[in-house]
């Protein structure tokens, strides 16, 4: 039952449970008082009068405390369905007491369940997707070897060992991912040279690519605080996905600069770029622009997902910018 409209009730506007329960007191007793008066001025006997008192006190109860309990039953309603797995409820929450409260707390917590749900079934759907496709093709594979289609050399060999390191790469970064999200991993902070960091990380992502230019562009003296592994996995994946989109002959290019309170590291290409309306989507999850999920070079999707978790670690930020005429740049700030 999401909250319909949010129209405002009785004593909405008072800030305080407790002034309304004693307003609620002193208008049924008010109305109990004047309906007695009403009816002996009128000449109606004391019981008629005693009769219409009550009447009149049960019915001014009911107006004044029924929009006071009503995101209580709208609650108990909701969790029940809630319970069931349906998370799109919300309640009526235009008080400003403390039922009011409780109330925006329960819609806030109702949304963000409701958003975990969407990445569960996301997760399950992705997770499907990026296992399905591998395992096929070394179920093929294999079915062709067990067959006699085809002979076991070194190439079917090879084909079926990148398979699988592939689908070990994957759960690798999911079980990494879940170690962030449930504070299971800890930095170890140390002072390390930006230029090292870089040149070490440039140094395992050319092969992916040799045809694109990874230029760096690091004062020597330039040192930060943090997990040198750790950044060196940022680096590896911001890298890995820049040369892999960036075409032939391209310059991918590695800066990093002081800022006041840390230091600054951005990584630019020369690709295609992150569409415009995708931009904050992707260090999400799975996030890959459509021209790398088709072409089938592109990674699993959790590579700047990891490192947006490395860099919060650190305490730090980092977000998507995009480079002109063309490619996209990726900045990240760590603090000292």
């Amino acid at each position: 039952m999401a909250a319909s409209r949010l129209r405002p009730r009785p004593l909405d506007w008072v800030r305080s449970i407790k002034v309304k329960l004693g307003l609620v007191v002193v208008g049924s007793v008010a109305a109990t008082v004047g309906a007695i008066y009403l009816s002996v001025y009128l000449g109606l006997h004391a019981r008629f009068a005693f009769l219409g008192g009550l009447v009149v006190s049960l019915v001014v109860i009911q107006l004044l405390a029924h929009g006071m309990v009503l995101p209580l039953r709208q609650m108990v309603s909701a969790t029940r369905v809630m319970a069931n797995g349906d998370y799109s409820q919300r309640v009526t929450a235009t008080a400003q007491d403390e039922v009011g409260s409780l109330a925006r707390s329960f819609n806030t917590m109702a949304a963000r369940l409701e958003e975990v749900e969407r990445q569960r079934r996301e997760l399950v759907a992705n997770v499907s997707h990026e296992l399905r496709t591998p395992i096929a093709a070394l179920r093929a594979r294999l079915e062709n070897l067990a067959d006699g289609v085809e002979a076991l050399d070194g190439e079917a060999v090879a084909t079926m060992l990148k398979g699988i390191e592939r689908l070990s790469r994957l759960v690798d970064q999911l079980l990494e991912l879940s170690q962030f999200e449930s504070g299971a991993i800890r930095i170890d902070r140390q002072s390390f040279l930006v230029s090292e960091a870089v040149e070490d990380a440039a140094a395992e992502v050319r092969p992916v690519n040799t045809g694109v230019r990874i230029v760096a562009d690091v004062d020597n003296a330039l040192a930060g605080v943090g997990d040198p592994e750790r950044i060196h996995e940022i680096l590896t994946n911001l890298l890995t996905n820049a040369v892999r989109h960036s075409p032939a002959g391209a310059e991918v290019r590695v800066r990093g600069a002081p800022v006041p309170g840390g230091i600054r590291i951005e990584v630019s290409d020369e690709g295609t770029g992150v569409p415009a309306g995708d931009v904050e989507r992707i260090f999400d999850r799975f996030y890959r622009v459509d021209a790398a999920r088709r072409s089938g070079s592109g990674g699993a999707g959790l590579g700047l997902a990891i490192a947006r978790s490395i860099v919060e670690l650190h305490g730090g930020s980092i977000w998507a910018e995009p480079r002109r005429p063309s490619g996209s740049r990726i900045v990240f700030d760590l603090p000292n």
